[in-house]
């Protein structure tokens, strides 16, 4: 299929930029209570009016090449987030900051602007993709969309075919139903890369491919990140896969956040009883270390009516009357020397000192459980 392009061409000059504006200290997406509720329809006599909690409140920074995995059971927000920030979806309160710069503020950046520093690639391949485009068509429509003439869409277009291991002269013609899963997924990349984008958002992006072809795409995302100066908001439920790709990892329940920190101290001293029952989930290689009992009990609340106080303590073996009474606040964990560790937040009540909760500060660092991800590092 060709596309039907005016013959006007803009020129290069006018071509966008991707400077650096805020510095290398200045983290590149700041997320500032963040909400949103989708309406339930349910019948006019229905009062008062239900919404589900999809994204309630939370907030987080991105820094400049780093990145960020978010994590946690399905419904509890993960794409939601990636949506909002992606502003394909709209929020109902909060902000974005992008480089020190509001997005879609007054004096700030603009959503065309955003939009071209950031891209997304979907877990679905396929549908991501339109079946009536060629692959080169697919990957330069973007850049024609934003200015770029028609021969340097169709040259950046080739060159990131080369570039995700797809020879252009065998691929650049074919449709998506010629493509494999694996195929499908560098042209979803190769055309996030079109726009030369500065943060690219991955939602179950290698979710569907085989282990190999997963090993494959992991580390060609590695090696463009080194390349391009990228960063990465990378969403898993995959924690073997967060763990090798990611340098923080964030976990959310129930459209919360319940946890924040380096990847190296979340798995190996986990703060929150929800995140050390996903670590206890992983699968171990040792055969003498079988989960007898499932970590966690029960399904999670509805998000419609989320219960008060911490959401996770109906679920919870350590939950206290205060947990029902008092929301836990996402607060800097203490170090042993006593000074707060602003690298590692969590909400809840047993890691506040003072907070009311029996245990307090007091929350065992590690689970039996994460030994079978010492063991998979060490194999």
């Amino acid at each position: 299929m060709s596309l039907n392009w005016s013959k006007k061409e803009k020129p290069v000059s006018k071509l966008w930029s991707t400077a650096d504006r805020g510095g290398p200290a200045q983290s590149l997406l700041a997320v500032r209570g963040l909400v949103k509720h989708f309406p339930v329809r349910d019948p006019v006599w229905v009062r008062p009016r239900r919404a589900v909690h999809a994204v309630d409140g939370i907030s987080f920074e991105v820094a400049k090449g780093e990145t960020l995995g978010i994590v946690g059971e399905s419904g509890c927000g993960k794409s939601t987030t990636a949506r909002l920030i992606a502003r394909l979806l709209t929020p109902d309160q909060g902000s974005l900051v992008f480089d020190g710069e509001g997005v879609a503020e007054f004096g700030g950046l603009s959503l065309p602007d955003y939009r071209r520093s950031l891209q997304m690639v979907f877990q679905d391949s396929f549908a991501s993709l339109n079946p009536r485009m060629t692959v080169e068509d697919t990957i330069s429509f973007g850049p024609r969309v934003h200015s770029m003439s028609p021969a340097q869409a169709l040259a950046r277009a080739h060159a990131l075919l080369d570039r995700v291991g797809l020879q252009a002269s065998q691929f650049a013609s074919r449709y998506p139903h010629e493509l494999s899963g694996g195929q499908r997924q560098r042209i979803n990349i190769a055309r996030a890369l079109a726009l030369q984008p500065r943060l690219l958002i991955l939602d179950e992006a290698v979710a569907a491919l085989d282990k190999s072809v997963q090993a494959q795409v992991l580390n060609l995302l590695q090696e463009l990140k080194a390349e391009q100066g990228l960063t990465y908001l990378f969403i898993s439920h995959d924690l073997h896969v967060v763990q090798y790709l990611c340098d923080r990892v964030m976990v959310m329940y129930l459209g919360q956040v319940v946890e924040i920190g380096p990847v190296g101290q979340i798995y190996s001293a986990a703060r929150h009883p929800y995140t050390q029952a996903l670590l206890s989930a992983v699968p171990s290689m040792d055969p003498a270390r079988r989960t007898a009992l499932p970590p966690l009990a029960g399904d999670p609340p509805s998000p419609i009516n989320p219960p008060a106080g911490c959401r996770f303590r109906d679920r919870c073996p350590y939950a206290e009357a205060v947990c029902a009474s008092s929301s836990p606040v996402l607060d800097p964990l203490k170090a042993p020397d006593g000074l707060a560790d602003a690298s590692h937040q969590v909400a809840c009540h047993m890691a506040t000192a003072g907070s009311g909760h029996s245990a307090a500060a007091q929350l065992p660092t590690a689970t039996p459980a994460l030994a079978g991800i010492s063991e998979l590092e060490a194999a």
